[in-house]
């Protein structure tokens, strides 16, 4: 299979501290979900940060194929003046017919009526599923996953994660998570960050 992230010997600090990563590597292939484990202040949204290319490493090497991310707070990653649908479009940049998103809305459970609402319309929950949307339609080769159902409700967290599951037909997944019984049930290997 295919590498679609790659990580080699990356080392950052933020200026006047300690280092939270030190000669880390790590790679995803396609067809591979990956967790990434650490307790808060480990550096695991730091590294999704790298990753994104948001923040620079002080040295090492970062090369992924065509990325989506979905964000922990989904209230950031939305602007709040124009309506979800007209974001996800602007977003895959392609016209979307609503055959492409609405069997996506029903495995997410999302009502489609919620895609024409401002961001602040809708609750955590829901915003993270247009999220989880966004994502998909962007048809990526690797997705990158900040703790992407801490917002909804257990079954609905279930149905996304087998969803997401399903994705690994054409993307590797790296899912940022503190939960080790999620990533006991859904990822092939785990890098825990405590442990570096």
């Amino acid at each position: 299979m295919s590498v679609v992230l790659d990580i080699k010997n990356l080392t950052f600090s933020y200026p006047n501290g300690d280092f939270l990563y030190k000669n880390f590597s790590l790679n995803v292939k396609k067809g591979e979900f990956v967790c990434l484990l650490g307790p808060s202040g480990s550096g695991k949204s730091t590294l999704f940060e790298l990753i994104c290319g948001n923040l620079k490493q002080n040295d090492g090497y970062i090369s992924h194929k065509k990325l989506a991310q979905i964000y922990q707070d989904p209230y950031s990653s939305f602007h709040s003046t124009y309506s979800i649908i007209s974001q996800i479009k602007d977003t895959v940049k392609r016209n979307l017919t609503k055959d492409e998103y609405l069997p996506l809305c029903e495995k997410l459970a999302l009502d489609e009526n919620l895609l024409y609402q401002k961001p602040h319309k809708l609750s955590g929950g829901e915003l993270q599923r247009c999220s989880i949307l966004r994502a998909i339609l962007l048809n990526p080769e690797m997705l990158l996953a900040d703790e992407p159902t801490s917002a909804l409700d257990s079954l609905t967290q279930l149905e996304v994660l087998k969803y997401m599951l399903d994705m690994l037909s054409f993307s590797g997944i790296l899912l940022i998570t503190h939960d080790t019984t999620l990533a006991k049930w859904c990822a092939d290997s785990a890098v825990r960050l405590g442990d570096l």
